[in-house]
C-alpha cells in the first residue's frame, strides 16, 4: 500500500459527520469568492497585476483560472464530489493570495483577509488529506453502486 493510499484510507475511517458541514460551508464560500471575483473582474486584475509582473495575456489568463476554480472547486466541494482534485486546484490560488496578495496589508490591519486566507488554505488542505466524508455525492453513489 502507498502512501497515499494510506493517507486515503485514514481520511475515509476518521471523518465524522459534523466535518461534512464545514466542507459544505466551505464550498459555499469559494463560490461566493468566485462570484465576487467575477463581479469585480477589473479590480481582481488590479490587484493581481501590481503584486506579480504578468504580461497582459497571462494576467487574463491567471485571473480566468482564479475565477473558474473558485466557482468549479467551491461547487465540488460543497457537493462532496471529486473533493481532493477540487482542493489540489485551489491550494495554488490561496497560497499565492497569502504570499503575495494579503501578506502586503498584515494580519492585524482592519478588514484584512490575510487570516481568512490563511484559515481557507488550512481548511483545503485538511479535506485534500481526508476527502469528502460520509455526506457526499461520492458515498451516495457508492452505495446506490452497491445496492445495484
Amino acid at each position: 500500500m502507498t502512501v497515499i493510499e494510506r493517507i486515503g484510507n485514514w481520511g475515509d475511517t476518521h471523518h465524522p459527520r459534523w466535518v461534512d458541514i464545514i466542507r459544505m460551508a466551505l464550498g459555499l464560500f469559494l463560490c461566493y469568492k468566485g462570484i465576487d471575483f467575477l463581479r469585480n473582474m477589473s479590480e481582481v486584475e488590479g490587484l493581481v497585476g501590481t503584486n506579480l509582473p504578468f504580461s497582459s495575456f497571462v494576467l487574463v489568463l491567471v485571473v480566468h483560472y482564479v475565477v473558474f476554480a473558485h466557482l468549479m472547486g467551491g461547487i465540488l466541494l460543497a457537493l462532496g464530489t471529486m473533493t481532493r482534485l477540487a482542493c489540489l486546484v485551489q491550494i495554488p490560488i490561496l497560497i499565492g493570495a497569502v504570499i503575495f496578495i494579503n501578506s502586503s496589508s498584515g494580519f492585524f490591519k482592519p478588514f484584512s483577509e490575510l487570516g481568512l486566507s490563511i484559515l481557507v488554505l488550512a481548511l483545503l488542505i485538511w479535506f485534500l488529506v481526508v476527502g469528502n466524508g460520509p455526506w457526499s455525492v461520492d458515498k451516495l453513489m457508492g452505495e446506490e453502486k452497491k445496492k445495484a
